[in-house]
């Protein structure tokens, strides 16, 4: 016990704690490129067999760092790091013991040397949040820093794409910048089939950059580091606090602990559900553990990409009404947006806390707080106007032509999925070929409108559209302001509101251009149509998306990036913050009609 205060109270402790750390992070980083190496690459038996021993001597190294650090650091860890770091010092004794078993043939992940890449990962989670990640405003800005960690993760992507045993056939790099593109901007557009173009490493790594797109890759890698640290700067607060929509400072880390809390429950309790709802259609436990993780993951995140050729159209789950339900309620909450799941959540803590348990003791609550606030209320309220208005119209143009195959009860059902898919979720359940063309224009508008704001879906946002409407009635009353349930609006909302619906339509209209002239013997409508799937991350075609050009592909890249992170975020990365503005100019008005 002398020996380590002893040891603790060396004036070179934390320096020396910190080369440690360096040299384990490196190790951890060199041992995850080594695994997608391994898991990229074809290899002899011998070369295998010498990857599993530098894994082994990396998680070797990495728990005598760690455990090191613990000793020089001179205080107690936290319950969290010990858990951590346990569970790695446990995968690392349990690989030792069944090391003549690692070397296997099978590149899935429910093996024995699935166990080892586990562990490695693991090692870099960990040494990857123990960095400082603290972010300095006047470099980098909410916007920018947003944009730079999708594309950096886009890039990423790609490059893992590309490698030979993501893929049965090899992939352009066009294609794996399209597919990469798709996955992190949850749109769910392919130029090649899922599930019969790329291995299971490839849908593993789709499914991965489906995930990190869906939640942030900043969301992820901020709490992480805050979770190992148990500190962060106040900048980097101030920067997360505009990233998640978070109202107070102190509320950052809480709000992106239960966004991930959120987000992980539900997809568990999704899959669960998915896995029991498939019947005879997928078989094997193998296989329907995997489909059942791959499409709770794409229906949460809205991402709309799919194992199957022709998507919930396929032969065997078309008329699976029970799955169709089960995965649209999973892209309608994850296209609630997670501040409106926030408040929801709070909301019924507070009815049973304060409303349920005063009953059983017969006591009177006279106070009621604005638990619920406008942008909950009003985001509620739009999306259960889009969906039944949206099934309604659905049921009666499609009743005796795609819905005419399907019972009374299927036909509602499909009506409702209609509808709620295309605000981003782009899984569909029938031909939109064979759509008419009411259907279709009623389509273009719920893919415009889209999912929530700060929710894993795209379009203007169901708010936006609200605000306008809403616009459109105060003007026609003579009102000079927007007033709904006893509050207004701010005046900063309505601008951004419109300058997001005039930024939509300059975008999709000049994507229709490019593609119309890169591609012009394809059809003006369903151009048009891939260009708001693409825009609002919809993810659903008419089927020309594998047809187009390279500069056509190129558009939709384009078009599916700015929709994603939206070109007024761009536009804010772009332009210098005006800092004062401490003055005001006559007002003048503008005739307008």
């Amino acid at each position: 016990m002398k020996m380590i205060e002893n040891i603790q109270s060396f004036q070179w402790s934390p320096r020396f704690t910190h080369i440690i750390q360096r040299i384990s992070f490196w190790l951890s980083l060199i041992s995850v490129i080594l695994v997608f190496y391994d898991l990229g690459f074809q290899k002899s038996d011998t070369t295998a067999q010498r990857l599993i021993t530098m894994y082994l001597s990396a998680l070797f190294v990495g728990c005598i760092s760690i455990g090191l650090r613990y000793i020089f650091s001179g205080k107690h860890p936290g319950f969290k790091v010990k858990v951590i770091d346990i569970i790695i010092l446990t995968l690392f004794v349990f690989l030792i013991i069944i090391r003549t078993d690692l070397l296997v043939a099978d590149l899935g992940f429910f093996n024995k040397k699935g166990w080892l890449y586990l562990a490695v990962f693991l090692y870099f989670i960990r040494e990857f949040s123990s960095l400082r990640l603290d972010f300095k405003t006047q470099y980098f800005n909410p916007a920018q820093l947003f944009i730079t960690s999708f594309l950096g993760i886009i890039l990423i992507g790609t490059f893992l794409l590309l490698l030979p045993n993501a893929t049965h056939s090899g992939i352009s790099l066009i294609d794996a910048l399209f597919t990469s593109t798709s996955a992190v901007c949850v749109t769910g557009l392919i130029v090649v089939d899922t599930g019969s173009y790329f291995t299971q490493f490839g849908q593993t790594i789709i499914l991965v950059l489906i995930q990190l797109g869906g939640i942030g890759i900043m969301t992820f890698a901020t709490y992480f580091s805050y979770f190992f640290r148990g500190q962060s700067s106040y900048e980097t607060q101030l920067m997360m606090r505009d990233m998640t929509n978070s109202e107070k400072i102190g509320e950052v880390f809480s709000a992106m602990k239960k966004i991930l809390l959120i987000t992980f429950t539900i997809e568990f309790i999704g899959g669960i559900l998915i896995f029991f709802s498939l019947g005879k259609s997928v078989t094997g436990f193998g296989s329907k553990l995997f489909f059942s993780t791959f499409h709770t993951i794409s229906s949460f995140c809205n991402a709309g990409f799919s194992t199957l050729a022709n998507s919930l159209y396929e032969p065997g789950f078309r008329f699976n009404y029970p799955l169709h339900i089960i995965l649209a309620l999973l892209f309608i909450l994850g296209g609630l947006g997670f501040p409106i799941v926030l408040n929801v959540y709070t909301y019924f803590k507070h009815l049973i806390i304060n409303r349920v348990l005063p009953l059983r003791k017969n006591e009177r609550c006279l106070h009621r707080p604005w638990v619920i606030n406008m942008n909950t209320r009003i985001v509620l309220l739009s999306t259960f106007v889009l969906l039944i208005g949206g099934s309604i119209g659905f049921y009666a143009l499609e009743y005796d032509n795609t819905l005419a195959a399907h019972t009374e009860f299927g036909k509602i059902v499909t009506a409702f999925f209609g509808a709620a898919t295309p605000r981003t979720a782009g899984f569909n359940s029938i031909d939109y070929a064979d759509l008419r063309f009411g259907t279709l224009m009623l389509i273009f508008l719920l893919m415009w409108i889209g999912a929530s704001p700060a929710s894993t879906g795209g379009g203007i946002k169901t708010s936006t559209f609200a605000i306008a409407t809403l616009n459109f009635f105060s003007l026609a009353k003579g009102k000079d302001r927007i007033e709904l349930y006893k509050r207004e609006i701010a005046d900063i909302s309505v601008r951004r509101a419109f300058a997001i619906i005039s930024l939509s339509l300059m975008v999709i209209g000049i994507a229709i251009s490019l593609i119309v002239s890169f591609d012009s013997d394809q059809n003006l409508l369903k151009i048009a149509f891939e260009c708001f799937s693409a825009y609002s991350t919809v993810g659903l075609s008419m089927g020309i998306t594998s047809a187009l050009s390279d500069p056509s592909k190129m558009v939709l890249i384009a078009t599916m990036f700015i929709g994603r992170v939206s070109m007024l975020t761009i536009l804010i990365a772009m332009l210098r913050r005006v800092r004062h503005l401490n003055y005001k100019y006559p007002t003048e008005e503008i005739l307008i009609n």
